[in-house]
């Protein structure tokens, strides 16, 4: 199925609730919904650029992430982003195991972002 969504440009992946969008996608939605997106970066990498409104929660530290998100309504979605997927994709995993009901993730990260 991938080599058909590559050929016919299917805007989004689904990975169990996990859906991953194309930039374009991504960007649409959080601007339609006003919502902010979590920057599972560094302070650092965060703060050499990001998705206007972002917010920052290192993926790499534990237990501010889980903290930060044990305080989050899991019913509504979230979207994360990393620095290029991989991260964000641990990060959204994670999510889903903490109870979340939807998560997306933007395809190629920031990287795709610019």
């Amino acid at each position: 199925m991938s080599f058909l969504s590559t050929l016919f440009g299917k805007k989004e992946e689904t990975t169990g609730n996990i859906t991953v969008l194309n930039k374009t996608e991504y960007a649409t939605q959080i601007v339609a919904n006003n919502i902010k997106p979590f920057d599972v970066r560094t302070p650092s990498e965060y703060n050499s650029g990001h998705i206007k409104k972002a917010i920052n929660v290192d993926f790499f530290n534990a237990g501010n992430f889980n903290t930060y998100f044990e305080k989050i309504d899991k019913e509504k979605p979230v979207y994360v982003y990393c620095r290029s997927g991989a991260r964000s994709q641990k990060a959204a995993r994670k999510l889903l195991k903490m109870g979340f009901a939807q998560v997306y993730d933007l395809k190629g990260g920031y990287d795709s972002w610019n």
